[in-house]
């Protein structure tokens, strides 16, 4: 019979009640944090403040309509912040509304060209660099605020006129930043049921009732209401337009980077729901900018704090990020009064947290174990000491020099002799011609004569160093040693497949060769197989766990010689504490010593049963192979509550059935889910996942405890 994956389940709609309401509550709760976020972003780019409102309305209801990512929501993002001031200083803020235009035109022909894709070829370490290097700058421009002085432009000259703002401080101004500052930076760690409202909107509204006491504060000045503040643009024929094409250039690419950031960072945050569709989302960005910049606002992009908060708060729908930009308007609208009461130090000490959070420490942790941290480094570095261009193109050399020097580079090591064995020298890397000159160093330590086993594990040899390694193989034969080139890991054998994945059969047995039919030669031909391929190769791990283990899991899976759980799981030494037994049921003296092992000496979070296609217990079941006295039978006997339950109609069973599963097979799928209730009536409080692998299709498939059946796990 033949074997098919399960069909997936068709879900019902949510009610279109529900819907709409779980996106008005969302859109509230973005609301709340982007009308504060909004306001600090347009007073950091020195852009009018009304500004960052118009973005936000534009944001909102143009990306939310036509973007590709539903639930991200877009607005005026600190990213830009640095640029927008800087070509708002240089160009003027009319100008600066005509760059945002040209970089929206750009972004609409970026996503008809479909390039949204190459935007993904930028390394981490330049992205997160060049944000961390932005945030540094907003911080350090927005602590002159925050003392009661004026923000330079630069984060260099930030620095250099900080100690001076700081001699003449005025103390209401530092009071109300500071306060905002500390209940940023509380507000994440009181308890949940507290912090039903925005940090920063919380933030915001205890500095302006401070400020109530403190009558010499400077306040928001805002010259009318959000209406009054579109300013469409005027012909300016007086321009450099060469620096204004530059900045149209780099507004779309950093815009676009960021927003498709973000939606990569939505798409990880709903489990359900559609992915994005990137070159619609550019498009839809692209539109929304060149709204912006004719309505007079900021340039507009996806931003991963309103987006997150849209996920985190239940929205279903993009309509609840059209909703985010209705409230935005009509509060800009009505309630310009309220806007003005709100002290400027506590904008700017939003502003500080907000670019500090820029700088994330595990971005840090992953540049440096990617070997990556010099190009974080010297991208941040350059957006503090020159400008963002700068800094980016300082990144973008940094990482080429990076992957350059990691396609050059090959390490030659040589293992001396330990009693009869032969001398080793073991590559590792890229065997190009320019590591010739140190492999010649290294094969020169070894002594002429001397048997030598070369092990090259190598992803490329060019000819010039095959030629060499090919010479010096030849001299070293010639005086009498026994030279064996390896390439552990490598094809053997034409097409033939790799050990890790094919029998002894398959990979032991060469067209021509005399067979040895001892029982134990298989294996001991793998042991030797092992020795020569992988064990210099998983030494390195095994050296870390020689004294003691943290497994991940329990895996408990059948005996069946088909199911090998390293395989089916790609785990390592470590990270499973694995339990084997015909049937894979929790039963007998040995599995509960193993579950008391697992979880009160070794403490592992997780605990996963996986059943398989064919399995021969199951079948015994169905049988009813079970003889008295018969020590398989008594064992099958553990697995009589499952066949009850299959026969009584268990949905796992009946889901497995429709899908074209043999009774055998639905018998094993019921088996893991009774298995998963005996482990719970044990006490067992870890997590529980049930697993199912089918041989033929080579599928594991994953137990969904609420549909009650087993679907791939993507």
């Amino acid at each position: 019979m033949t074997t098919s994956l399960p069909r997936p389940a068709q879900h019902a709609p949510p009610r279109r009640r529900d819907a709409v309401r779980a996106d008005v509550l969302a859109s509230l709760v973005v609301f709340l944090v982007a009308v504060p976020l909004s306001l600090g972003i347009a007073l950091a780019s020195g852009a009018p403040l009304m500004a960052g409102l118009i973005a936000a309305v534009v944001g909102g209801v143009v990306v939310g309509l036509l973007g590709g990512s539903p639930l991200q929501v877009s607005g005026p993002a600190a990213g830009l912040t640095v640029v927008v001031a800087e070509l708002v200083t240089r160009f003027g803020w009319q100008a600066t509304c005509l760059i945002t235009v040209g970089a929206g035109l750009l972004q609409i022909a970026f996503g008809y060209a479909r390039i949204a894709r190459y935007s993904q070829a930028i390394p981490p370490g330049v992205v997160h660099g060049m944000l961390a290097g932005i945030g540094i700058t907003i911080a350090l421009s927005q602590a002159h605020v925050v003392v009661g002085g004026s923000p330079p432009t630069g984060a260099m000259a930030a620095l250099t006129e900080l100690p001076a703002q700081v001699a003449e401080l005025r103390p209401g101004a530092v009071l109300i930043g500071a306060a905002t500052i500390a209940l940023l930076l509380l507000w994440p760690r009181l308890p949940h049921r507290v912090r039903v409202l925005p940090g920063a909107l919380v933030a915001v509204i205890a500095a302006t009732a401070l400020a109530v006491a403190l009558p010499d504060v400077p306040r928001v000045d805002l010259p009318g209401n959000l209406l009054e503040a579109i300013t469409l643009p005027t012909l300016l024929p007086d321009l450099p337009w060469l620096g204004i094409g530059a900045g149209m250039l780099t507004i779309a690419l950093i815009a676009s980077v960021e927003s498709l950031l973000s939606a990569v960072a939505v798409d990880r945050m709903q489990q359900t729901g559609p992915r994005t569709d990137p070159d619609r989302e550019l498009i839809g960005q692209g539109a929304a900018n060149t709204i912006s910049g004719l309505l007079g606002g900021l340039p507009v992009t996806g931003v991963i704090v309103r987006s997150a908060t849209n996920v985190k708060s239940g929205a279903r729908t993009r309509a609840s990020a059209v909703l985010h930009g209705v409230w935005v308007a009509v509060f800009g609208i009505v309630l310009v009064g309220v806007v003005e009461l709100i002290p400027l130090a506590a904008l700017a000490g939003l502003l500080v947290v907000v670019g500090l959070q820029l700088v994330k420490p595990e971005q840090i942790r992953a540049a440096r174990s990617h070997g990556e941290l010099v190009v974080y480094l010297g991208t941040v570095a350059g957006v503090l000491a020159l400008n963002l261009l700068a800094g980016v193109a300082i990144g973008l050399v940094l990482a080429g020099l990076v992957m350059l020097r990691r396609a050059v580079r090959a390490r030659v090591r040589v293992v001396e002799p330990d009693g009869a064995a032969p001398w080793r020298v073991v590559v590792e890397g890229t065997l190009s011609f320019l590591s010739v000159p140190a492999l010649s160093r290294t094969l020169a330590t070894v002594p002429a004569g001397e048997p030598v086993r070369v092990e090259l594990v190598v992803d490329y040899l060019d000819h010039a160093a095959f030629d060499h390694l090919d010479a010096w193989t030849a001299r070293q034969r010639a005086t009498g040693a026994d030279v064996v080139v390896t390439e552990p890991g490598a094809r053997r054998r034409g097409d033939r497949p790799r050990h890790g994945y094919g029998t002894w059969s398959q990979w032991q047995m060469a067209p021509g060769q005399e067979v040895d039919h001892t029982p134990h030669a298989p294996l001991l031909a793998g042991v030797a197989a092992y020795h020569a391929d992988a064990a210099e190769l998983i030494r390195p791990t095994l050296e870390k766990l020689a004294h003691g283990q943290a497994p991940k899991g329990l895996l408990l899976c059948c005996a069946d010689s088909r199911v090998q759980p390293n395989l089916i799981t790609r785990s390592g030494p470590g990270d499973l504490f694995t339990v084997q037994n015909v049937g894979n049921l929790v039963a007998g003296t040995s599995m509960r010593a193993a579950l008391h092992y697992a979880r009160e000496i070794l403490r592992v979070p997780l605990i996963a049963v996986c059943g398989h296609s064919g399995c021969g217990a199951m079948r015994g079941l169905l049988d009813g192979a079970r003889q008295p006295g018969d020590p398989l039978g008594d064992w099958l006997a553990s697995g009589a509550p499952s066949l009850e339950a299959l026969r009584g109609g268990h949905p796992v069973g009946r889901a497995a059935l429709a899908a074209g599963y043999s009774e055998v097979d639905a018998l094993a799928m019921v088996n893991v889910a009774q298995q998963l209730a005996a482990l719970r009536e044990h006490g067992v409080d870890a997590a529980l996942v049930g697993l199912f692998f089918d041989i033929p299709t080579a599928r594991v498939l994953v137990l969904d405890e609420d549909a009650q059946e087993f679907r791939r796990p993507d």
